[in-house]
């Protein structure tokens, strides 16, 4: 349910129509873009990567019971995993001047909630994936019903990761507060949860609303739990949530378009899977003509970021990887 990260193949690119039909309407785009393409993405997300699974290491012991913990570690510590949120939200803590250090806490406990959702989506009753991440899915490993215990035993472990190790001197209490009733909003009946309902029920005009629930609530409460922990305005937050929902979106839609085509290279390997996209109910051309919008959407709002100059950098380089996938994690 949150928005992913897929290694594009050596020998595959998309469509030049995608990258470059684009066009900024200010300077201080164009500036920020220049910036962005000397922003070294690939180092600070690994940086983080590291540091972020280090922390999710010790924040998911194995515990008696044994086989329930053993479960949740084998899809938070999944290999390949990129991080994607967790990263998202350090670097929104950091547009503001936060910590880092602050920001961790809430980093693991998205990617927790993350990966429990991941483990519930792939369940036969969902959208039965066998796989996830290049590994055999939870349930296949451990069975449906550890699968599930799993899935409930990681929703509750984030919040209380949140509490039990943000620092009080870093993070008031109020603003902790607002983290966890945005992460408990996204994951609920009006976010996550209603976007996976509509995917197993809903008709093909239901195609964005999907797509926001299921992958934009994730960009969205990243970032905007970032900016929050930093002590981020209002009318910022509202910006963050705006960037974060579009980032999240186009990660997915530009995911789609790549296994599109990339089935489209090899019939034989094509699986036709549950659920909804642009391009399953468009096509891939009307795909990409809302990836650009979707990318346009995004650096509008980060325009609103300037006077923090550098900062929010690394925030436009994850919108232009979004579609360009310029480097493997």
């Amino acid at each position: 349910m949150a928005f992913s990260v897929v290694s594009t193949p050596a020998h595959f690119h998309l469509p030049k129509k995608l990258t470059f039909r684009i066009r900024c309407c200010a300077a201080s785009s164009v500036s920020t873009r220049s910036k962005s393409t000397r922003f070294d993405l690939k180092t600070y997300w690994t940086t983080l990567i590291a540091d972020i699974n280090n922390k999710l290491n010790e924040a998911v012991p194995v515990r008696y019971p044994e086989l329930i913990y053993e479960s949740m570690r084998y899809s938070v510590l999944a290999d390949g995993a990129k991080r994607a949120s967790p990263v998202m939200c350090v670097a929104a803590c950091e547009l503001f001047g936060g910590d880092r250090l602050a920001a961790f806490p809430t980093a693991c406990a998205l990617e927790m909630v993350h990966a429990a959702s991941l483990i519930h989506d792939d369940l036969p009753c969902m959208d039965d994936d066998p796989s996830r991440r290049g590994q055999p899915s939870n349930h296949t490993v451990y069975g449906e019903d550890m699968a599930i215990l799993a899935g409930d035993a990681l929703f509750p472990l984030g919040f209380q990761h949140i509490v039990s190790n943000t620092p009080s001197d870093l993070v008031p209490e109020a603003r902790l507060l607002r983290v966890i009733a945005e992460i408990a909003r996204t994951v609920g009946s009006t976010g996550m949860a209603a976007g996976q309902f509509l995917d197993l029920e809903g008709g093909p005009n239901a195609v964005e609303f999907v797509q926001e629930k299921k992958f934009g609530e994730m960009g969205e409460c990243s970032a905007v739990c970032g900016g929050l922990l930093a002590g981020a305005e209002d009318e910022e937050v509202d910006r963050l949530r705006r960037y974060g929902r579009a980032v999240g979106v186009l990660y997915q839609v530009v995911d789609d378009i790549l296994e599109e085509k990339k089935n489209g290279k090899d019939e034989n390997e094509k699986k036709e899977k549950k659920g909804k996209s642009y391009v399953k109910v468009y096509g891939v051309e009307k795909a990409m003509e809302v990836a650009e919008k979707l990318r346009s959407q995004a650096k509008q709002e980060l325009n609103g970021f300037e006077k923090y100059g550098d900062g929010a950098v690394p925030l436009h380089s994850f919108v232009d990887y979004a579609v360009d996938r310029s480097f493997s994690l």
